[in-house]
């Protein structure tokens, strides 16, 4: 994701980086997360509103890179888009720290007779509370993690995810410099080369991510970093690259199967995330994903 901003003084490259990437992100990605997650998916509320709002952004994009309507203008909204989108995000976060969820009724009334020691469970509540500390033990982490991470403090995190942060952005500017030299010797245009190679080498943290998130049954996280980086390709970097002067350039035009794609791919993540489908659409997705790069390294090599 770093890539396409850092390629604003490439066009076609970071074009192409940003189309692969979101729809590496989709195919790629997200379907490793569907193949490695364990049971049947269930997503939240919140999962279904992002990625309804990450179909529309992409519907905007395929709409402005059709008709070629990409300028300095359309950059600016794209960016205020993209501002709107964290506000959102700011908001739901602060709503959900200062309105935690309160205990439900049945929750209630269960404390109620346990503190009044009498009733046909508090016989068997102390070999319950046992019970439930043993399970508890198995599969809680060791206080000794536990500990360690508090110690280690807040400030601590924050310089790791600097520094992680200023690396991605280094290699990314040392990526653009020679992805267009390896494009030219393979005789490939830029946007094909930012569409598949880049694209593929720059979202594979989310791939990363969406493997361990699916391993371990967090299916919201899951979504959600499909969504926010596909929403943050389509709107942030789009919009940086239309602002720096970005202008079409024959030959390096994205052709219609590759904006069907990008589309498409954000309607079957959609339709995934409402359905709650699994690991039948992650093969699906996965092999979608290999058909598309073969497609772009044969007939719609340009």
């Amino acid at each position: 994701m770093v890539v396409a901003a850092v390629l604003q003084h490439r066009s076609p490259l970071a074009l192409g980086n940003v189309t692969g990437s979101a729809i590496s992100n989709i195919l790629g990605a997200f379907s490793l997360g569907l193949l490695f997650y364990p049971q049947g998916l269930e997503f939240d509320r919140s999962a279904k509103v992002y990625s309804t709002l990450l179909l529309a952004v992409t519907t905007l994009f395929t709409v402005l890179a059709f008709f070629n309507l990409l300028n300095r203008i359309v950059g600016g909204i794209l960016i205020a888009i993209f501002g709107l989108y964290i506000v959102s995000i700011i908001y739901a976060i602060y709503r959900g720290v200062a309105s935690p969820p309160e205990l439900s009724d049945s929750d209630s009334d269960g404390e109620s007779n346990d503190g009044d020691g009498h009733g046909p469970l508090s016989e068997t509540a102390p070999l319950i509370q046992n019970n439930e500390h043993e399970h508890e033990h198995e599969h809680a982490p060791s206080s000794d993690d536990k500990g360690s991470r508090r110690n280690r403090g807040l400030p601590y995190h924050i310089f790791h995810l600097t520094m992680g942060f200023l690396s991605l952005s280094l290699s990314g500017y040392i990526l653009s410099h020679s992805a267009v030299t390896i494009a030219d010797s393979l005789h490939l245009s830029g946007t094909v080369f930012g569409l598949t190679v880049v694209s593929f080498a720059t979202t594979l943290p989310e791939k990363l991510v969406a493997v361990l998130s699916g391993s371990r049954g967090q299916a919201g996280i899951m979504a959600a970093t499909t969504a926010g980086s596909n929403i943050f390709l389509l709107t942030l970097c789009l919009g940086a690259v239309a602002a720096a002067g970005y202008q079409a350039q024959g030959v390096d035009n994205f052709v219609l199967f590759e904006l069907l794609a990008v589309w498409v791919s954000s309607l079957a993540f959609c339709t995934v995330i409402f359905l709650g489908l699994g690991r039948n659409a992650g093969i699906l997705l996965l092999a979608a994903y290999i058909v598309f790069l073969s497609l772009e390294f044969t007939i719609y090599r340009r």
